[in-house]
């Protein structure tokens, strides 16, 4: 997956900045997590990130890749992954 000339693969720890706006301000939100899947083609990608929330909460987001809300997308950390789509992160707890 390409976004603004950086490559991001399944098992990447990334952070997500996306612009909120909340009546007549504009917010940037971060939602940092791991990418989990990448499903669709260019321009209806979309990508799952999951994080650990308050109370040991999985908390997951999808977000299309191509959208006007994002501003843009860190790489935190390249982890590798030895498979397409990593649901199995849902049964674990500690994670």
């Amino acid at each position: 997956m390409t976004f603004q000339d950086k490559q991001f693969k399944v098992g990447d720890l990334i952070q997500v900045h996306q612009v909120v706006k909340d009546q007549n301000k504009e917010k940037t939100q971060i939602f940092e997590g791991r990418l989990i899947a990448v499903k669709g083609r260019s321009p209806n990608t979309t990508f799952t990130v999951r994080k650990i929330g308050a109370d040991k909460v999985g908390v997951e987001k999808i977000f299309p890749l191509f959208s006007p809300t994002i501003s843009k997308i860190v790489l935190k950390k390249s982890l590798p992954a030895k498979r397409a789509k990593l649901y199995y992160l849902r049964e674990k707890k500690n994670e």
